[in-house]
């Protein structure tokens, strides 16, 4: 229930969650659900984590898990009538989720900025790059025209982009993909923002560009101190940036922890079907991926009890038919790392250690 909600039933607002000082935003059970004509669309259903300063939380699932829903919503960018936002979103101790429209969006592109996954249409393509940045910065910043532009000229240098003083006056359709990749990061962290969230920001680009992308990121990321969201489908992406890692699918976690740990010792069946289907430099050029078998489910008829469960090789190992007909919960299994499954951890550390590890 939102804030707004509870001011209309006379409860009180919901105080800010106890966290530590270097947690710069918190989400707490967000849900985004959308009515659409053939039912109501569970695109996030329950999603809680934590990003801290200077740190990079990945965001991993095969599309349609809720990632950029997911991101759009701390954003504050689902604002209609057929979307329905609860949980809370803590900003830097401020909750967004029940806040004014015009104070998150004052927030938007100041505090928090993000890399969208297509730039070119991200990007208007009736304006210059220059001016897009330019005013970008001016919603935030009382300066003249002539110092934004010479701050816009400033950040593509930043980014990488040759010759920013002439490029600065072109179109996002004469910037080839890295460099409109590059412009929107630079239009992105023109206001210094304190959390990025990257959308793909490697999508459709060649491995070349895509390595100097994240090293860009992650440059500016030690440059600025900010928090950083990658959202992405590649688990290469995440194990060369993440801090800590967070698996969706069907609209919830399955998995979260520190990228180490979920990548040693991963305890979902889902992440093993992740890592399994990831291509690997270790590996001899014979073997041949493991896929996981089916696809995702629909988000507007989820499978009973867990929904991974018709695609899950190991579905009949808990007792009782549990795995099909009780949802499971995150559990801990160890420190900081979470994972939403019915086996119980010695039979997960059974196959994983004997069935999986081997193979992978």
């Amino acid at each position: 229930m939102s804030k707004l909600d509870k001011a209309a039933l006379g409860e009180p607002d919901t105080a800010a969650p106890s966290v530590p000082d270097d947690v710069f935003l918190s989400v707490r059970d967000l849900r985004i659900h959308f009515d659409t004509d053939d039912g109501l669309v569970k695109s996030v259903d329950g999603v809680s984590f934590d990003v801290r300063k200077g740190k990079t939380l990945g965001i991993v699932g095969e599309s349609g898990s809720g990632k950029s829903v997911t991101s759009l919503g701390v954003m504050g960018l689902h604002r209609s009538a057929r979307a329905h936002v609860s949980g809370e979103v803590w900003l830097d101790g401020q909750e967004l989720i029940g806040a004014d429209p015009d104070d998150v969006r004052r927030l938007r592109g100041r505090k928090m900025a993000m890399i969208f996954q297509d730039p070119l249409s991200a990007m208007h393509p009736y304006y210059s790059v220059g001016h897009q940045i330019v005013e970008a910065y001016r919603v935030h910043n009382d300066v003249s025209k002539k110092v934004a532009r010479q701050r816009a000229i400033e950040m593509l240098d930043r980014v990488g982009i040759p010759e920013p003083a002439k490029r600065v006056d072109g179109y996002p359709h004469e910037f080839s993909g890295g460099m409109r990749q590059r412009a929107m990061i630079a239009m992105a962290l023109v206001n210094n923002p304190e959390l990025l969230i990257a959308d793909e920001p490697t999508t459709a680009l060649d491995v070349t560009v895509q390595a100097q992308i994240l090293d860009l990121i992650h440059d500016l990321q030690k440059e600025f101190g900010s928090a950083v969201i990658m959202i992405t489908h590649d688990l290469g992406v995440v194990a060369e940036m993440a801090d800590d890692l967070l698996v969706m699918y069907g609209g919830r976690c399955v998995e979260r922890g520190p990228a180490e740990d979920v990548f040693s010792e991963p305890r979902h069946p889902y992440t093993w079907g992740l890592l399994g289907s990831m291509p690997r430099l270790d590996r001899e050029e014979t073997d041949r991926l493991i896929p996981i078998k089916g696809a995702p489910p629909s988000l507007i008829n989820l499978p009973s009890g867990c929904a991974f469960n018709p695609r899950c090789p190991y579905a009949d190992v808990p007792k009782d038919n549990v795995t099909r007909t009780v949802r499971p919960e995150l559990t801990e299994v160890g420190g900081s790392h979470w994972a939403a499954c019915h086996m119980t951890q010695e039979q997960r550390e059974r196959i994983w250690t004997e069935e999986i590890a081997p193979k992978l």
